[in-house]
């Protein structure tokens, strides 16, 4: 089984393909919409799975009403999808759109997810983080590109932050190593974070951010103390 069977917050993640198959067949069959957030947010594609067929490594949706959002779907590598059933949301990238037809009508074809989150809606109670003092936390600050990020919510098994950074792409899967989380008074503590969901939001002041949601994976006791101490803030 190669279910990551932590049921955080941040969600449960699958690299089985018998799993994913099953997830994105019982989308189908309940005609449910999936939708990626394109050019930074400003475009919505919608569409609904109409094929699933894992041996050949793929899977087929209709094309959007849309014309801009299935031009801005076809110009990128791959896209990150959502969608819900149920009691659960569901993200999941998936890669190499190319243009196609099911049943004499305009498709798109994409390369079967090599993985898959599945997350409840608010499974575990979560702390907002105060704008100030700001909690940063340096993601990727040991792997391979170091960026900022401000945490906006935490909890006892995962994290969400901000990333004000167009050209930062997190997808579900992503191994972000040795973050870095600096607070106010204290000596930085540092956890590998997993992301299990990346989505656009629009902030108050009219700025575009992207709102990502995070799993601990080596938590600390440092950390867990400093967890403890925001625990107290209303979720």
């Amino acid at each position: 089984m190669e279910t990551d069977k932590n049921t955080t917050s941040a969600g449960v993640i699958s690299r089985s393909g018998q799993e994913i198959e099953q997830v994105l067949v019982s989308l189908q069959t309940a005609g449910r919409p999936i939708v990626a957030s394109l050019d930074e947010g400003k475009l919505q594609f919608r569409s609904r799975i109409v094929i699933v067929d894992p041996k050949r490594r793929y899977f087929v949706i209709a094309a959007s009403d849309d014309e801009a959002a299935n031009l801005a779907l076809l110009a990128r590598p791959r896209a990150s999808f959502r969608s819900s059933a149920q009691e659960l949301r569901f993200e999941f990238p998936a890669a190499d759109p190319q243009r196609s037809r099911f049943d004499g009508k305009p498709s798109i074809q994409l390369g079967f997810p090599e993985v898959l989150v599945s997350y409840p809606r608010r499974a575990e109670p979560r702390a907002r983080v105060p704008a100030q003092p700001p909690l940063q936390c340096i993601a990727d600050a040991r792997g391979i590109a170091a960026f900022d990020g401000q945490i906006v919510d935490i909890a006892n098994g995962g994290v969400g932050f901000l990333v004000y950074a167009a050209d930062i792409t997190l997808e579900p899967g992503t191994l972000l190593k040795g973050c870095r989380i600096e607070h106010a008074g204290g000596t930085p503590v540092f956890v590998d974070l997993e992301v299990r969901y990346s989505s656009p939001v629009t902030l108050a002041d009219g700025r575009r951010a992207v709102r990502s949601g995070c799993r601990f994976v080596n938590p600390s006791n440092d950390l867990l103390k400093l967890i403890s101490s925001f625990m107290g803030v209303a979720a």
